[in-house]
């Protein structure tokens, strides 16, 4: 064997954080974890508002910075204005949809209620311990 390559011996398999012995239980709080978040999103119901302003719809109002800055980047490529223009319309936008957004947690009964957070809270809890 030449001189200065890695031997088997010199490959050790560690845990999760580098730490022995933390890998199953690291795979074990995922799953955890991974099963609790999708029963209890499971469980949210979510419905969109309409914008308003005064009364009358704003969306219309909303997609003026987007449109006058794709005008200002087909007329100059590289208008600083123009792009500050596209990305404050698409924040905008996103902020808006985000905003008027109504979210339900769908009735249900306490025993499932207290298993989709506890094996959430029990997955986060083995996941940390296992990095630990």
């Amino acid at each position: 064997m030449p001189r200065g390559s890695p031997r088997m011996a010199d490959f050790r398999l560690s845990g999760a954080g580098g730490t022995p012995g933390g890998l199953i239980p690291f795979f074990v709080g995922l799953g955890m974890t991974i099963a609790g978040a999708y029963l209890l999103t499971n469980q949210v119901s979510v419905q969109g508002g309409s914008w308003t302003l005064g009364g009358y719809s704003a969306f219309g109002l909303s997609l003026l910075p987007i449109l006058f800055g794709i005008g200002m980047l087909f007329f100059d490529g590289s208008s600083r204005l123009g792009l500050l223009l596209l990305f404050a319309g698409i924040v905008i936008i996103a902020a808006g949809i985000l905003v008027n957004l109504s979210i339900y947690f769908v009735p249900t009964s306490l025993f499932n209620t207290l298993m989709m957070l506890g094996l959430t809270a029990g997955g986060v809890g083995l996941v940390l311990r296992s990095l630990r």
